[in-house]
């Protein structure tokens, strides 16, 4: 027996040994938080809860003119978002190689006075920057990096090109047209594009969407090959080789520029299909670090014969290398004519969101896309607004830029009155437990230092900082 246990010691250790590699080896779902908060109580769970606003043919902003009913329009939106209690919106500043901003690269995009490059006559990037903060959401600029315009047929005519875009920078395909992806000068306009973006508006991050190489088309690049293809060893390589740059120099210029900022993709539901057909090597990106977060548009349904949810989930799972995991969910398809029948009952966004808060990687979920979400066809935002009940903070993404946050101070407990002290620039989060054993709830987020309590339990308060990083907890106090 005693030989037996000397083993079982031995195994026991080699095990853990084994078990500690794996995890050092496979990497963490997302960039851990600096020197995380240890405690036992059972805070819940941070989660990113975004929305979509597409501005490509209107779809869900502005679809009015004029100043007023534009600003009004967006109110809307963001008042609903805020009630459903979102935290981030996904705002499309640049769908066709235009711009929501006064830009030296891109014309003024038609949605907004009904001709392109036509200034509205306000500050439309300001506004939209500052109603989405003043309701303590982030705003992440929505850009697609390629696409310049599209057309009905092969027959019709493109807009014309803005003075500063050299035409031998564009390919034109029978139904889009895009900057070549494989040209230097490309890659570096891009960059200037989020460079002077970045550096005009305060906003939370860059978003990508899943439009790289169009699917399906026939690529005109012999010249380009023999050109910049030294290295590669076929035409599918140079392409995801062309793309790979393109997302490094993005990523380069948010962390150079603004590194409290966070670079974010969402990608296609299949990975292969990313690969093979777009030449976006996601899984590249991801292991690379280029990435800050990772959403898939994982828009089929659980079971879906050929690109299942499930199955999609447990992929990106997989291979979200350095990237904070979070899931797109279509949204749009629930309750729609077309959507698919396992989509006109909300039990299918309820299943999925079951798995995705299961997976332990998951940090939280994107809607497509807003318009849909005031619909509420079949009661599919009334299923969300139970989904997402209680309100949360925002998981870290990104980089630690900002000071470290101190530990509340001077916690008091006064009849109804919750009172504290803070160090530096911060908000507080204010928890309630109603025994130390059960899983607390979020009271408040806010940059006040009091709280009216009325409920018997015990009450922490922390600190997070810009990053989203998040101090130790005050000792406990009971009411």
């Amino acid at each position: 027996m005693k030989r037996i246990s000397i083993y079982f010691s031995l195994f026991f250790v080699l095990a853990l040994l084994l078990n500690s590699c794996s995890k050092s080896s496979d990497g963490p779902g997302t960039t851990p938080e600096p020197e995380p908060p240890a405690t036992t109580l059972k805070f819940p769970a941070k989660e990113m809860r975004g929305a979509w606003i597409a501005t490509v043919w209107e779809l869900d902003w502005p679809g009015v003119r004029g100043e007023a009913a534009q600003k009004q329009k967006y109110i809307q939106i963001l008042d609903r978002l805020r009630a459903l209690k979102f935290n981030a919106v996904f705002f499309q500043v640049k769908g066709m190689g235009d711009a929501f901003y006064n830009s030296p690269y891109e014309p003024w995009s038609a949605a907004l006075s009904g001709t392109r490059g036509v200034d509205p006559g306000y500050d439309v990037m300001n506004f939209l920057i500052e109603e989405t903060h003043a309701r303590g959401m982030e705003f992440h600029a929505w850009m697609n990096p390629y696409r310049i315009s599209t057309r009905a047929s092969a027959t019709a005519a493109y807009p014309a090109l803005h003075p500063s875009v050299n035409a031998s920078w564009v390919i034109d395909y029978p139904t889009i047209r895009i900057y070549n992806p494989a040209l230097p000068e490309v890659r570096q306009r891009l960059n200037d594009i989020v460079k002077d973006f970045i550096t005009k508006y305060n906003v939370d991050g860059i978003h990508f969407d899943d439009y790289f190489y169009p699917s399906g088309e026939t690529h005109p690049d012999d010249a380009d090959y023999q050109k910049y293809g030294a290295g590669y060893s076929n035409k599918a390589d140079f392409r995801r080789g062309n793309v790979d740059k393109a997302i490094e120099g993005v990523f380069n210029t948010v962390k150079t520029t603004k590194p409290q900022m966070v670079f974010s993709v969402s990608p296609g539901a299949n990975k292969d299909n990313n690969y093979n057909g777009l030449f976006a090597d996601v899984a590249k990106w991801t292991s690379s670090g280029w990435v800050d977060i990772l959403i898939p548009q994982l828009y089929q349904e659980i079971g879906n014969s050929f690109n299942p949810f499930e199955r999609n989930l447990a992929t990106w799972s997989q291979f979200r290398g350095k990237a904070g995991l979070v899931i797109g969910h279509g949204f749009y398809k629930f309750g729609a004519a077309d959507g698919g029948a396992a989509f006109q009952n909300t039990a299918e966004l309820v299943k999925q969101f079951d798995l995705a808060r299961k997976n332990q990687y998951v940090r939280g979920s994107v809607m497509y896309s807003s318009r849909d979400i005031l619909a509420n066809r079949i009661g599919i935002t009334d299923k969300l607004a139970e989904l997402y009940a209680k309100d949360v903070l925002m998981p870290f993404f990104g980089r630690a830029v900002a000071p470290p946050p101190v530990t509340p101070t001077n916690v008091k407990l006064t009849g109804n009155e919750l009172t504290w002290s803070t160090t530096g620039d911060v908000k507080s989060a204010v928890y309630y437990f109603a025994s130390l054993t059960a899983e607390g709830e979020l009271l408040a987020f806010t940059k006040e230092t009091k709280l009216s309590v009325s409920k018997s339990g015990y009450y922490v308060v922390t600190t997070v900082n810009a990053d989203h990083v998040e101090s130790q907890e005050s000792t406990p106090l009971q009411k």
